[in-house]
């Protein structure tokens, strides 16, 4: 089959993953009404294009955090890559430095950070979960020393959502798939209460900046410029935690007017076209993040179906760029969208 979208990607790695873990992979929370709303959202936004202007070059290089990408598209914290591929994580991060921009290595991977970053060819952060104290700060102090420029932690998951399209699967880790940064499942399953002042003694830990991901509302984003985030990623955890959570693209714009300029945003959750990372950056976002697709291209071609995603989703940008009348990010502004119908 030729590929064309990412899409392609998803029928691939359908038909090459074990049943179970690709509804691991594939599973939102109970009725998956969030899981399909973030795609549905992006189709209730549309493009006002402007014409007859200069778009012969488009230049959408930018920086994050200070680190400078090929494009605002940077690759989201996903679990277990080795359920897709037998090196795992470690095939994943060369390849996505192969295209010039950043990941974000999850906690829940299937390879240490450590050797994740040996291998990595371009810049990393880590995600991270709040498990027992003493692990939590062991990995903050093992993801500084790594080199991973950033600690993003993921605030929406105090308890694990009910994937119930795995659970139907039966979903159980093949024994060669482990938890690459824990000692064993029942230290990562042990949750500290994650609070505000936990986050402040986080930050005592590492000079490196902390991001938060999952702050859905304007009152968390307050609350995190407040205590000093770098950033926020306006996430629902890809529909896999609370269902009925409201679609990160709808949420998006209230978190950008909370915080103005004191901290940087960036969302995930849906981001399949170049027409969403457009929409996304005319909401404010300075950069998406993609989760599922990544796995769909390791599961269906390796390191090299990473990159082929990666370079679609450039490609698609850069067309929806062009022909909404924008040479550079500089010219995306919220005037090039109308809400709804």
């Amino acid at each position: 089959m030729d590929v064309v979208n990412v899409f392609d990607y998803e029928r691939l790695a359908a038909a090459k993953l074990a049943p179970s873990a690709w509804d691991y992979y594939q599973s939102g929370a109970d009725d998956e009404v969030t899981l399909g709303a973030n795609r549905a959202a992006f189709a209730r936004i549309w493009l006002r294009p402007r014409f007859m202007r200069d778009v012969g070059q488009i230049e959408m290089a930018t920086t994050v955090l200070g680190t400078p990408v090929s494009m605002p598209i940077l690759v989201a914290p996903t679990a277990l890559h080795g359920l897709a591929h037998p090196d795992g994580e470690c095939a994943t991060a060369p390849a996505v430095g192969a295209e010039g921009t950043l990941m974000i290595v999850s906690d829940s991977a299937s390879r240490c950070m450590e050797d994740i970053a040996a291998v990595a060819t371009g810049p990393l952060w880590y995600q991270l979960y709040a498990a027992d104290r003493e692990t939590t700060e062991a990995h903050v102090r093992r993801a500084t020393e790594a080199g991973y420029r950033a600690i993003v932690l993921t605030v929406d998951a105090p308890r694990w959502g009910r994937k119930e399209r795995a659970l139907r699967s039966d979903f159980d880790q093949p024994p060669q798939v482990i938890y690459g940064n824990y000692a064993s499942t029942e230290t990562k399953r042990a949750i500290m209460p994650l609070t505000w002042e936990v986050f402040d003694w986080l930050r005592t830990l590492t000079p490196v900046p902390f991001l938060l991901k999952g702050i859905l509302t304007a009152e968390d984003a307050e609350l995190a410029v407040a205590h000093g985030a770098a950033g926020i990623v306006v996430s629902n955890h890809g529909g896999r935690q609370l269902d009925s959570a409201i679609p990160s693209i709808v949420a998006l714009p209230e978190i950008v007017a909370a915080v103005g300029d004191r901290c940087a945003v960036y969302m995930d959750g849906g981001i399949r076209r170049g027409t969403d990372v457009l929409k996304a950056l005319a909401l404010g976002a300075q950069a998406v993040l993609v989760g599922r697709p990544i796995l769909w291209g390791l599961a269906a071609a390796g390191p090299a179906g990473v990159q082929s995603v990666l370079a679609l989703l450039r490609d698609e940008f850069a067309q929806a760029l062009a022909l909404a009348g924008c040479a550079t990010l500089a010219d995306i502004t919220p005037a090039l969208l109308r809400m709804g119908f």
